[in-house]
């Protein structure tokens, strides 16, 4: 027998009505240090908690990408959904599919550009293999209660219908005890998550459907509202500010390399580099000026500002979270130690 630690968030826990379900964070070092598989350590959590559980496993030593093509470090690396102390055999565990980083996938994918600038020799995973996988559209696993999807970034109590946003970076912050916001998606979220950037093994399409410029909504004026009243646990601003600038000195253009969410157009205004205002298609044009991200506004001219300017006012420069409660992540996760 051996030890195995983990973070957890309870159901209920938080501001905004809480978490709908449980949700484990787990970090491989410590599976290997327990000397179990995945699965075990997935299958021992699930009985532990014996409730509905999101279960995201990370490699920390690892990269990813957000949906809208920004690298940061540390990566999902597998994902489950457990209930009354069990994960289903078929349905409850996806695996991310590593994916080596040669000159043809950057050719094909310029945005990984940044990997070499500022993670050579990192680990890159995203997705899950489409392959590998039994539900053909979307990256998600379900067992009772439990729903995990799009790559472990949205989770769903299926029997109450309540819903939460996990976006990466909000993710790997709580991996580190950092600093969160704790809200509702709200208007500006729910467009920004649809300006995706077309990649293999994409944390939410499998293929590339939709490249940087477009919008994987496509639903204009609706889009707004797909996630505005769902609860959502993020990066700090200013941690956002942070990996969006290392982008656009890496060299990344948005709306040509990396998507065009009001994020990410703001900040590259902040910082007065290009944006490809002709890439960006007039459905995305549609749903961002539909919260206020309009061409004349992305063109005005106002004062550059530094680096260090816009991540000490990222909170004023970044759109987005609404009803946003600023805490350390340790005000709502328990770290937990289990025998297994």
């Amino acid at each position: 027998m051996a030890n195995l630690k983990f973070r957890l968030i309870k159901e209920g826990v938080g501001p905004k009505g809480g978490v709908p379900l449980n949700i484990a964070f787990i970090d491989i070092r410590d599976i290997k240090e327990a000397g179990i598989t995945i699965e075990h350590a997935f299958n021992a959590i699930s009985k532990e908690v014996n409730g509905p559980i999101g279960m995201n496993v990370f490699d920390m030593d690892a990269v990813t990408t957000t949906s809208d093509g920004i690298a940061v470090d540390g990566a999902i690396i597998a994902m489950a959904a457990g209930d009354i102390g069990k994960v289903h055999k078929e349905f409850g565990i996806l695996y991310m599919e590593e994916i080596p980083v040669t000159d043809e996938l950057i050719s094909e994918e310029p945005h990984l550009i940044q990997l070499v600038k500022n993670y050579q020799g990192k680990r890159l995973f995203r997705g899950p293999d489409p392959r590998k996988k039994l539900i053909p559209v979307h990256n998600a696993v379900m067992t009772g209660k439990a729903v995990n999807n799009n790559s472990a970034t949205e989770m769903m109590n299926a029997v109450t219908m309540k819903e939460i946003i996990l976006p990466i970076l909000g993710q790997i912050q709580i991996m580190r005890d950092g600093p969160i916001l704790f809200g509702y998606t709200g208007e500006v979220i729910s467009v920004g998550i649809g300006m995706t950037v077309a990649e293999k093994y994409g944390r939410v399409f499998p293929t590339r459907q939709f490249r940087a410029g477009d919008t994987a909504h496509g639903s204009g004026q609706y889009a707004k509202t797909l996630k505005k009243n769902i609860p959502c646990i993020v990066a700090s601003k200013a941690i956002l500010a942070k990996y969006t600038i290392q982008a656009l000195k890496a060299g990344m253009v948005p709306g040509k390399d990396i998507g065009c969410s009001p994020a990410v157009l703001c900040i590259a205004k902040a910082m007065g580099v290009p944006i490809a205002f002709d890439n960006i298609t007039e459905k995305a044009w549609v749903e961002l000026e539909s919260v206020g991200i309009t061409r004349e506004f992305l063109k005005a001219k106002s004062r550059v500002l530094t680096e260090d300017e816009i991540i000490e006012r990222s909170d004023e420069i970044v759109p987005g979270v609404e009803e946003p409660v600023a805490m350390s992540s340790m005000d709502i996760v328990e770290k937990v130690e289990i025998f297994v």
